[in-house]
């Protein structure tokens, strides 16, 4: 089955390395912030961690997967492991606003589209990490 992928080829296009980067750039900015948050024991973050009830260990362990997924970005090698792992994260995180502490799922659900648009940018990556 062949795939009409720019990056699939393992060549992308000049338009699809500027749009990857792009939302790289765009989703790291986001991800470093969020992940600082709650790293940095910001009231918001305790009081929304506190809401889900597991511990605050949990909203340690988010930032870290934040940061790091992050800084994935930013390295071409990794991008891709990099956003499927955010695109994991706010899958849950879109779950837990729906059915655990309430709020608007818009800003999960909007990451979740931009680390899902990379991962399918990168998707021959993708196969082919999984692939090992």
């Amino acid at each position: 089955m062949s795939t009409n992928s720019p990056l699939a080829s393992g060549a992308p296009t000049g338009t699809v390395k500027i749009v990857s980067w792009g939302l790289r750039l765009l989703a790291a900015a986001a991800f470093l912030a969020a992940g600082g948050a709650k790293l940095a024991g910001v009231p918001m973050m305790i009081e929304t961690f506190d809401h889900i009830g597991i511990g605050q260990w949990f909203r340690v362990v988010t930032g870290l997967v934040e940061i790091v997924g992050a800084i994935a970005l930013l390295v071409p090698a990794t991008a891709a492991l990099g956003s499927l792992l955010l695109a994991v994260t706010m899958v849950f995180a879109t779950l837990t606003h729906l059915f655990v502490i309430g709020g608007s799922p818009l800003p999960a659900i909007v990451l979740l589209l931009i680390t899902a648009t990379i991962v399918w940018l990168h998707r021959a990556s993708v196969v082919a990490m999984l692939g090992r």
